[in-house]
């Protein structure tokens, strides 16, 4: 199976009874859960692949805001870091 790094904008929802709603504002149909900021990154990993594996099967080209990235460049990010008061 061939891995591919790609960049997306992620929207956190917070739930009233807890966890987050992540949407991606440039890919309507994508939408997960998390319970956890933990959660995050592997919960949208697999419903990006869900996703991209619904492109293909139903042969449609995948979103031009859904390239892959070149692993070996230099790549800015932005992240959550959860850090507990002192």
């Amino acid at each position: 199976m061939q891995r591919s790094l790609y960049k997306l904008p992620l929207v956190l929802e917070p739930q009233p009874e807890g966890g987050y709603t992540v949407t991606c504002p440039l890919l309507p149909d994508f939408v997960t859960e998390a319970d956890t900021l933990d959660e995050v990154t592997p919960n949208v990993a697999d419903a990006l692949a869900a996703l991209i594996e619904l492109y293909e099967d139903t042969k449609q080209p995948l979103p031009s805001v859904l390239q892959s990235i070149n692993p070996n460049a230099i790549l800015w990010t932005e992240t959550l870091i959860e850090v507990e008061a002192a």
